[in-house]
């Protein structure tokens, strides 16, 4: 059926046709069916919206990525009909219905679907979730691995590539702005792709992006890795694993899922992409981790490092302690002042700097540059030499930062609330989860000076009256917010010796 076409100016990553409902009803055809629009000898697949009022009888509404294929202009003529779903959709009822192991073309099917927004949101989700209940084989997180690579840009740096990556789930982790110098100091090329937070009070790329730029094209991120060394920039916009930046935002974090197989894809499709031949992946593992106990923690790096040699890559991985926040900032500003007193030698944390020296450390080794066991001194001197602070500058400076800027040159934000002690004791337990909450409550990490610094960590002796939690926002409202949760989940528990008397 012909109809008017009415360009519709929102922009989504998904391709929409519009229709009012009676012409909808006259077509059978009903909310989120799927359609083929013609115009002019060009063609697409669109999900359809149906509305009363958006467009009038007669007209078809094109969303600006339908536009982007079909290239119509108001009034042009355009046919709509339903189509038939693509094939790679009875993969994934396959996949979900029978639990059987989907082979590489299949697979791939799937994945380029996703890249040609030919599957809806329903079906992609129903994809994530035949993995999280089903799983994959070895063979199949292969497939999905390669798949996700091949169906985006590939960065070819003609040189050794070696790479970190954590598989998240801690706040306060910015140990990339702490390795990624000290294995460029070293003389080993670490172009590192970091992603935005999603869930998290802030990711290595927001952090990152308070001391410099870290949104480029593809030419412009080479350059600025081949010029210093090393780079620490966002993977956004890049085009890189395409497949797996849509599933995020459809599917993982709408659901708060991540199976396995996915991750590992997610993981491996970025790094191949940028040709690491090494890599380093860090396991956080605790109570409200992502990975709560070493056996989970094991077993993944199993299976990242089969992945790895499958793919050939040589990977190591690090299981470390995940049941409290790195270091004592959390929030983009915060974090980026702490990266920078630990890089000159001056940071108060020892977890922040202990954590990063033996993570580049294992990296020293799994390069050959230091000896088995010496890895983590040989990242101590980097530090103490000053060649790591000075290293992180020239990466600043290549990005297009100011490579002087010092930590106390950071803003943070200036509405600043404090948490108490309300007993003499020791702390007991640290809740990830509700600090977690506190900082996005504080505008963290859209508000770079929002977040907290946390004084008390288990272990800890404090007095009643101490602060143990310092938060920080840029608006009233927002501290006010982080504040009054921090009251009420107690996200830092102390106890005393006596845990309980009866009667």
């Amino acid at each position: 059926m012909s109809f008017i076409a009415k360009k519709i100016e929102i922009h989504t990553d998904r391709r929409v046709a519009v229709l009012n409902e009676k012409d909808a009803a006259r077509l059978a055809l009903k909310e989120s069916d799927r359609v083929k629009v013609h115009c002019g000898g060009r063609s697409a697949s669109a999900i359809l919206s149906v509305s009363p009022k958006l467009v009038a009888e007669g007209e078809a509404g094109i969303f600006d990525t339908l536009n982007d294929v079909l290239q119509v202009r108001d009034g042009d003529q355009v046919e709509v009909k339903i189509s038939e779903a693509p094939q790679s959709v009875q993969f994934v009822k396959k996949k979900m219905m029978e639990g059987v192991a989907l082979t590489k073309e299949e697979i791939g099917s799937i994945v380029q679907d996703i890249v040609n927004l030919d599957l809806s949101d329903l079906e992609m989700a129903a994809f994530v979730m035949s993995q999280h209940f089903r799983g994959m084989n070895i063979d199949e997180a292969e497939a999905l691995t390669r798949s996700m690579v091949e169906t985006g840009e590939i960065i070819d740096f003609e040189r050794p590539v070696y790479d970190k990556h954590s598989v998240g789930g801690v706040p306060g982790n910015k140990v990339s702005l702490l390795i990624v110098p000290m294995t460029a100091a070293a003389g080993l090329f670490i172009p590192k792709l970091s992603s935005h937070a999603i869930t998290s009070p802030s990711g290595t790329a927001d952090t990152m992006q308070v001391l410099t730029n870290v949104d480029f094209s593809i030419e412009e991120f080479k350059e600025a890795a081949m010029k210093a060394g090393g780079a620490i920039a966002a993977s956004t916009g890049l085009n890189i694993s395409p497949a797996d930046d849509i599933l995020i935002r459809h599917v993982e974090h709408p659901l708060g899922i991540d199976p396995v197989s996915q991750m590992a894809a997610s993981i491996m499709s970025k790094k191949l992409a940028v040709g690491a031949k090494f890599l380093l992946l860090d396991i956080p593992t605790g109570k409200e981790s992502k990975v709560e106990t070493e056996e989970e923690a094991r077993s993944l790096a199993s299976m990242f490092i089969e992945l790895g040699r499958r793919v050939g890559m040589r990977v190591a991985c690090g299981i470390t302690f995940g049941g409290a926040p790195v270091g004592h900032a959390v929030g983009p500003a915060l974090e980026a002042r702490e990266a920078l007193l630990a890089l000159a030698g001056k940071a108060a944390s020892t977890s922040l700097v202990e954590k990063s020296t033996s993570l580049t450390g294992m990296m020293f080794e799994l390069a050959g540059v230091a000896s088995q066991g010496q890895g983590k001194e040989m990242a101590e001197a980097t530090i103490r030499s000053g060649k790591a602070l000075a290293k992180m500058r020239e990466i600043i400076a290549a990005q297009g930062g100011n490579p002087k800027v010092r930590p106390e040159d950071i803003p943070v934000g200036s509405h600043i609330g404090e948490i108490k002690a309300q007993y003499t004791g020791y702390v007991t337990r640290v809740s990830n989860a509700a600090l977690v909450e506190i900082a996005r409550a504080a505008g963290a990490p859209a508000e770079k000076g929002a977040g907290f610094e946390i004084e008390g960590k288990v272990g800890h002796f404090v007095k009643k009256g101490d602060v143990i939690l310092r938060i920080y926002a840029e608006r009233e409202s927002r501290l006010e917010a982080a504040h009054s949760l921090a009251l009420h989940t107690e996200p830092i528990v102390i106890e005393g010796m006596l845990l309980d008397r009866i009667p």
